[in-house]
C-alpha cells in the first residue's frame, strides 16, 4: 500500500468514529475514548516515543523531546471533534463512512479537523522511524471539544502557563492554501492566520403581557426582540483594516497585474479606504475589516394565537481587532436604543493580537510550504472563526491558523456544510510540510552555545 493510500485509509477509519461533541450528552464518551485508541493503533511509535498526559477527558498532549530541552517548544495543534450532520441533508456519501473515491476521502472531519490532525501524526510518526529528533522540545496538543467552546484547549494552555512554558511558535488549524483570493491575484496563495476575531455570543430578551392574539397591544415581546434585531445592521460596527489586512494587501500587490497591482497596492497605503472598499464589497470582505452581526436563534410563543410573555433572540458577534467585549455590549445597547430589551452576554472571547510576519517563525512556515506547496507564496490573513489556539495567543507571542491542505472555494464550503472532503495527496502534501517544519525548527545560535 503506497504512503498515500495508507494515510487515505487511516483517516477514513477517524471519519468513521462520530466523535461530536455538540452530541456528547447523548452518544456518551465511548465515540471519543475509541477514538483515542485508535490513535494508538495507527501510531505506534508516536504512543511508543513521546510521553502522552490525558488533560481533562477530552485533551490529549504529547511531548516530543528535543536535542535542547532549555529551547522554548513548539506546539502544534489540532482537534478530533465535529460537528452534527442535519439528517435532512442529502450527502453524496454517507457523513461517517469514511468513503475513499474519486482521489478524495469523503466525511465529516476530512477538513475540520481530522484531515490536519492525521498530517501532523503521519509526520512525526515517519520522523521517529527515521530516527530523527527535533532540536527543540514540540508538542502536540488534541482537543476532543473545539467545536462546543473548548474546554481541553484552555486547560492545556494553563497546564503550559502553570509550567511556566512559552512556547516559541504555536500553530493550529486556520488558514489554508487557496486558488485566486482576490480578483486579479495570480497564484496559489497559503492564507496564514495572525490572528483570529473574537467570539462573542449575546441574548437579547424581552418580556410583555400575554394573552389572546386577537387584541395585541402596541409593543409584543417578540415585536420588540424583532425591532432590536433589525437595528443591528452591519453597519453597527465601524469598519477599520487591521495592521494584518494591511499586510495582505501588500502582498497581493506583488502578486498582481495590471491595474489590479496599482489598486491593492494604493490600498495597502490607505487603510482607511481599504476599510470603505471592503466593507462595500460585503461577505468575507467585509468581515475582514469589521466586527460581524449575526442573528441566530430566535424564540418565544407556544402557539399561534397567543401572545407570549417572553421572547428572545441570540446573536453571534465576531469580534475585529481593536474591539473589546465590553465595548461590543456597550455599543449593542445604544444601537437597539431600548431599555426594554435585556442584553447578556453568554460567551465572550476578546480578539487575539496579530502575530508578526516579519520574524523566524512565520519564515519558517514559509520555508515549509516549499517543501509541500512550493508555488503558493505566504501571505498573512486574519481568520474570522474560533480556533483551540485562542487560548494559548493570551501568552505567547507567536500563534499561527494555517492548516498545509489545498482548499478551494469549493472545498472550503463543505466545512461545516455537505460533502466535507479532502484530496488524498493534500495528505501527502500536508505530511511534508510537517516533515519541513518539524526539521527546520532552529535549536540555539552558536553564540549562545
Amino acid at each position: 500500500m503506497s504512503s498515500q493510500a495508507g494515510a487515505a485509509e487511516r483517516l477514513s477509519r477517524m471519519i468513521r468514529i462520530p466523535t461530536v461533541s455538540a452530541e456528547l450528552a447523548e452518544r456518551g464518551p465511548e465515540p471519543f475514548e475509541r477514538f483515542v485508541a485508535l490513535l494508538e493503533e495507527l501510531y505506534p511509535r508516536v504512543h511508543a516515543e513521546l510521553g502522552r498526559e490525558r488533560i481533562t477527558d477530552l485533551g490529549l498532549l504529547f511531548r516530543w523531546p528535543g536535542a535542547d530541552a532549555t529551547l522554548d517548544p513548539a506546539v502544534l495543534m489540532a482537534h478530533f471533534d465535529v460537528v452534527p450532520v442535519d439528517e435532512s441533508d442529502a450527502w453524496t456519501h454517507p457523513p461517517f463512512e469514511g468513503r475513499i473515491s474519486g482521489g478524495f476521502v469523503h466525511g465529516r472531519g476530512a477538513l475540520d479537523d481530522k484531515g490536519p490532525l492525521l498530517v501532523i501524526l503521519e509526520a512525526v510518526e515517519s520522523l521517529l522511524a527515521e530516527g530523527f529528533a527535533p532540536a527543540r522540545d514540540v508538542y502536540l496538543s488534541f482537543g476532543g471539544n473545539e467545536e462546543s467552546f473548548g474546554a481541553a484547549a484552555e486547560r492545556i494552555a494553563q497546564t503550559f502557563q502553570d509550567r511556566g512554558i512559552t512556547p516559541w511558535i504555536v500553530i493550529d488549524e486556520g488558514g489554508a492554501v487557496t486558488d485566486a483570493p482576490l480578483p486579479g491575484v495570480v497564484g496559489r496563495a497559503a492564507m496564514i492566520g495572525l490572528g483570529e476575531k473574537g467570539a462573542t455570543t449575546i441574548r437579547l430578551s424581552a418580556r410583555g403581557d400575554g394573552g389572546h392574539a386577537s387584541a395585541p397591544p402596541a409593543r409584543t415581546a417578540v415585536g420588540r426582540v424583532a425591532r432590536a434585531v433589525a437595528r443591528l445592521a452591519p453597519g453597527t460596527f465601524r469598519a477599520r483594516t487591521p495592521e494584518t489586512v494591511r499586510r495582505m494587501l501588500e502582498v497581493f500587490a506583488g502578486r498582481s497585474r495590471g491595474p489590479a497591482r496599482l489598486f491593492y497596492r494604493l490600498l495597502s497605503r490607505a487603510p482607511a479606504l481599504a476599510a470603505q472598499v471592503f466593507a462595500r464589497l460585503g461577505g468575507e470582505p467585509a468581515a475582514l475589516v469589521r466586527t460581524t452581526v449575526a442573528p441566530t436563534m430566535l424564540a418565544g410563543g407556544t402557539a399561534a394565537n397567543v401572545l407570549p410573555s417572553q421572547a428572545s433572540a441570540t446573536v453571534n458577534l465576531r469580534l475585529a481587532p481593536g474591539e473589546t467585549v465590553e465595548g461590543t455590549l456597550r455599543r449593542v445597547r445604544r444601537r437597539i436604543r431600548d431599555r426594554g430589551i435585556e442584553v447578556e452576554l453568554v460567551e465572550g472571547s476578546a480578539p487575539s493580537p496579530e502575530s508578526p510576519s516579519d520574524g523566524p517563525q512565520f519564515a519558517l512556515l514559509a520555508e515549509a510550504l516549499r517543501a509541500s506547496h512550493p508555488d503558493a507564496v505566504a501571505v498573512p490573513y486574519l481568520v474570522m472563526a474560533a480556533t483551540d489556539s485562542r487560548y494559548f495567543h493570551r501568552f505567547a507571542p507567536a500563534v499561527y491558523r494555517f492548516a498545509p491542505i489545498a482548499m478551494p472555494a469549493e472545498l472550503r464550503a463543505t466545512i461545516h456544510g455537505v460533502d466535507e472532503r479532502v484530496a488524498i495527496e493534500e495528505l501527502d502534501r500536508g505530511t511534508r510540510f510537517h516533515r519541513a517544519l518539524l526539521r527546520a525548527l532552529p535549536g540555539a545560535p552558536e553564540s549562545a552555545r
